[in-house]
């Protein structure tokens, strides 16, 4: 492909000549993006996954094309250039076009009409920036806008990256965590809040509230996905469809669904569709709430591990690394760390996201390229976060007995159980007695009236992980003595 000995070939466009390196497929109009925007270096390019989209799109609009008079040959090898750049090989050295470029993703666009149109010419015999017998916007455009391939794309590579990657990522860790409620669900411990002891629960009951948060970010996203699955293809420009047949979008976005299997239909209003990015913003933030529930869960899991001998030390994490390079033995928890990393740029990637999606004007939003990486960025981050952490640090979670018998027993919030027998007023002052005293609970109770047995019989941890069977009472259930 394309391995002329010169070092440049000169082409044109509507703007003069420039010289474009000869052994890329990119043209002219990529070079001089290339000029004008060297922004970021070569890690700030366009997304893989959107490069990929694109293709997609320009292999479905080129076959549906043959059926609305483009020469039937310069579709077949348009549709063949695409399906090398959905295979990946041509990435690496031919779409080096940065995020931050102008516009609403046209470099990306040409940058895509010019490998795509110079491989179809090497395909048909032809000779790498000739424009002939492949035009990259009369023949491997045509009929499009960047305003329609654009979005559409955005939708496509977004919604495939969600399917494939981070909905399985996202049940691996549900199922991890799920796995650890019902392994610890008769382990009975200190509950906190405000970081303080707090009345008891299971082990299994606090894994469980983990599952839930991500049943919640699971169920958004699917009920989000929808919106994705909406392409303007075929609204052209602004989304009227200039220079566009009748139902090329109907024939376009079922091709589009078959290659992809994902469930594409034509969106009801291509004007909305091409002006605003709003389901980008919606998909970005159901991916904040799950950023901010992976937070919390990474968060809880990292204090209950602290220590492992001066602090929390409830469970203990696998040993995957070693934590220090002056503290010999040290072992961090090293995923959580990662995790919350992670979600921290989600969380940063949605602010961005969100000022860009509300700075389009009229009928277009021109942050979109920046808009995408971000939420493609969100995507990956958080998938290959999940997958990472629930195999080598949720599943590998072992409870520590001793410790969470030794806090449960120390709890001075167990005094809560004595509540329905002698009321909230006297319980405090026995708690507080305690904790001033630097008694056990059951100590201080004895000390302030509270016979053994009646301890015994009323503050029994596992009664008060869950609700009780009432038991009618003669008069009042409080003791005031």
């Amino acid at each position: 492909m394309c391995n002329s000995s010169a070092q440049y070939r000169v082409e044109s466009d509507s703007l003069g000549e420039l010289q474009v390196p000869a052994d890329k497929l990119y043209g002219v109009q990529t070079q001089r993006c290339l000029i004008f925007f060297p922004i970021g270096g070569e890690f700030e390019r366009q997304p893989f996954a959107l490069v990929i989209a694109i293709a997609v799109v320009k292999k479905a609009c080129a076959e549906v094309n043959a059926e609305f008079g483009l020469d039937p040959s310069i579709a077949r090898a348009i549709s063949q250039a695409c399906d090398e750049v959905i295979s990946g090989e041509l990435y690496a050295d031919h779409f080096p076009v940065p995020i931050w470029q102008s516009g609403a993703g046209t470099a990306s666009n040409m940058n895509a009409n010019e490998v795509i149109c110079n491989r179809a010419i090497e395909i048909l015999g032809g000779k790498v920036g000739t424009k002939t017998p492949v035009h990259p916007l009369d023949h491997v455009n045509m009929g499009q806008s960047t305003n329609d391939i654009i979005p559409s794309s955005m939708n496509i590579a977004v919604a495939h990256e969600i399917n494939k990657s981070l909905l399985p990522s996202l049940n691996k860790i549900k199922s991890s965590l799920n796995a650890k409620a019902e392994e610890f669900s008769k382990i009975i411990k200190v509950g906190r809040t405000h970081v303080q002891d707090a009345v008891p629960l299971t082990l299994g009951q606090e894994f469980s509230g983990y599952v839930e948060q991500l049943n919640t970010g699971i169920n958004q996203i699917k009920a989000a996905l929808p919106r994705l699955y909406l392409l303007n293809i075929g609204g052209t420009a602004i989304g009227t469809g200039i220079n566009q047949y009748q139902n090329f979008d109907k024939k376009c976005v079922a091709k589009i669904a078959e290659f992809t299997g994902l469930p594409f239909q034509v969106t009801p209003n291509k004007f909305e569709a091409t002006a605003a990015s709003d389901c980008m913003v919606l998909i970005s933030g159901v991916l904040n709430h799950v950023a901010t529930s992976l937070t919390k869960i990474s968060n809880d899991i990292r204090f209950m591990s602290s220590g492992p001998r001066c602090g929390i030390g409830e469970i203990s994490l696998p040993e995957n690394e070693p934590g220090s390079s002056i503290m010999p033995g040290k072992i961090n928890p090293t995923h959580c760390d990662s995790m919350g990393a992670v979600c921290a740029q989600v969380m940063g990637n949605h602010v961005a996201i969100t000022i860009a999606c509300s700075n389009g004007h009229f009928e277009l939003n021109v942050f979109r390229i920046m808009i995408v990486s971000n939420v493609l960025q969100s995507v990956r981050l958080l998938g290959d976060s999940c997958l990472c952490t629930a195999k080598f640090c949720i599943d590998g979670i072992k409870a520590n007995i001793p410790t969470i018998e030794k806090h449960l027993t120390n709890c001075l919030m167990l005094v809560t159980a004595l509540n329905p027998h002698i009321g909230y007023d006297r319980s405090s002052k026995i708690a507080l007695y305690a904790h001033h005293e630097g008694l056990t609970l059951r100590e201080a109770a004895e000390k302030m009236g509270i016979s053994k047995q009646q301890f015994d019989e009323w503050v029994k941890p596992e009664l008060m992980i869950q609700p009780q069977p009432y038991k009618p009472k003669g008069g009042s259930c409080i003791n005031s003595r």
